[in-house]
């Protein structure tokens, strides 16, 4: 149920109607608008009525929610939510760019990467420590030192680190390093995991299972929300289709699918998304045009030479003039880059 306070409500009434909620046994979710605060109550309803909540000092009305995933739901928060982590931005008019190499090489790489995405107008810096793999043999990542190296660009360059943590053992020390924890499409559903990190307060990049529906996809996000972590960012990487021309399917219009459903972020990652290098710098702009709230791209100062993902992966010219393309068409649907 959402209990939607009075505009003007005092902090001792919403403090009230959390206690009541908690009373109720429902977590209490406090979202602050722009104009009234709401407060999400979640659990088991059966044995909970409106009226039980409705008569509550500041109380407005109190109404259900129908979409299955609460927190994600705009129902609840019809507004739509902003992430910002140090510079990066994402949501409400604001297209954060992620952009770094697959995996984390060597210092030289990665500061190289972090220099180049800052010089092109990006605020955050990706890039894999720990590599879930295919195969057992390709490259898993330089793991805490290479998380050692995203932080040194960090220090340098001012970017927000954005690089994906795989288990709930490693989330500590993930999130000791980086700014944004990423969620790997192949973790979409390990709900252990989304626990893990709803518990942190590192934002969320949630990424969307190969062969996950969108309802699935946002009651992944619910698990993190639900654990009281609302800076979470869901990712479009792309799903499996008989097609072969590109390495997954990329569907736009999970944009405005998301957007009508939910008020958090929607970031494009047009790499995995294609598979193909030349494909990514279009796929950008045709994000950007469709209302994309950020995007997550790969690059690499030496695509051939890259350890994993070379193909799919841009170099630092093309990075440049892709982030040129965005901000020309950022700016002609009243967006901006950040």
């Amino acid at each position: 149920m959402i209990v939607v306070m009075e505009p003007g409500a005092s902090e001792e009434q919403i403090k009230h109607m959390t206690d009541r909620v908690h009373q109720l046994g429902l977590k209490a979710h406090v979202i602050r608008g722009t104009e009234r605060t709401v407060i999400a109550a979640v659990g088991d309803e059966r044995t909970t009525k409106p009226a039980d909540l409705e008569t509550g000092p500041g109380v407005a009305e109190v109404l259900p929610i129908l979409a299955p995933y609460k927190v994600a739901s705009r129902e609840l928060k019809p507004e739509p939510t902003q992430i910002q982590v140090l510079n990066f931005k994402a949501g409400a008019g604001a297209i954060g760019v992620i952009a770094g190499p697959c995996s984390v090489e060597s210092e030289e790489q990665i500061i190289a990467c972090a220099r180049a995405v800052k010089a092109a107008g990006g605020t955050a810096l990706r890039g894999g420590a720990f590599k879930p793999r295919t195969s057992p043999y390709s490259f898993q990542g330089m793991k805490e030192d290479g998380l050692k190296l995203l932080a040194a660009a960090r220090e340098e360059t001012g970017l927000a680190v954005v690089t994906e943590v795989m288990g709930t053992e490693s989330v500590d020390l993930v999130a000791k390093y980086s700014d944004v924890l990423q969620i790997g499409a192949r973790n979409m559903q390990n709900y252990r995991l989304l626990e893990a990190v709803g518990n942190t307060d590192r934002a969320i990049l949630l990424k969307r299972g190969a062969s996950a529906t969108m309802e699935e996809f946002l009651l992944a996000a619910e698990y993190i929300l639900n654990e009281g972590n609302q800076n979470v960012m869901l990712c479009e990487r792309g799903i499996r289709t008989f097609e072969n021309h590109t390495r997954f399917t990329l569907p736009l219009a999970s944009v405005t699918y998301l957007h009508r459903k939910t008020h958090l972020p929607v970031i494009i990652d047009p790499s995995h998304g294609t598979g193909h290098a030349y494909m990514v710098p279009d796929m950008c702009v045709a994000a950007v045009a469709a209302g994309a709230d950020g995007l997550i791209i790969e690059m690499h100062p030496n695509p051939e030479k890259a350890m994993s993902d070379g193909y799919q992966s841009l170099d630092f010219k093309q990075f440049d003039d892709t982030m040129r393309r965005c901000a020309r068409v950022a700016a002609a649907v009243d967006k901006h880059l950040c």
